[in-house]
């Protein structure tokens, strides 16, 4: 499985992510336990598979 590093600004904020899923003027992201966090205001700007980086915009 490939579980991704959510970073914001340069900054890892979230580990683990499998899950990602923009909501109206929100990106929610899950891990792999099923624990979740909303990043208000944000927007997916980026996902590198290779380097498992899902980078969103500050």
């Amino acid at each position: 499985m490939c579980e991704f590093k959510v970073v914001v600004d340069g900054e890892v904020v979230f580990e683990d992510a499998i899950y990602a899923k923009k909501d109206g003027d929100k990106v929610i992201v899950k891990d792999i336990v099923g624990e979740s966090r909303e990043f208000k205001g944000h927007e997916i700007l980026e996902v590198d598979v290779k380097s498992t980086r899902l980078v969103l915009s500050p």
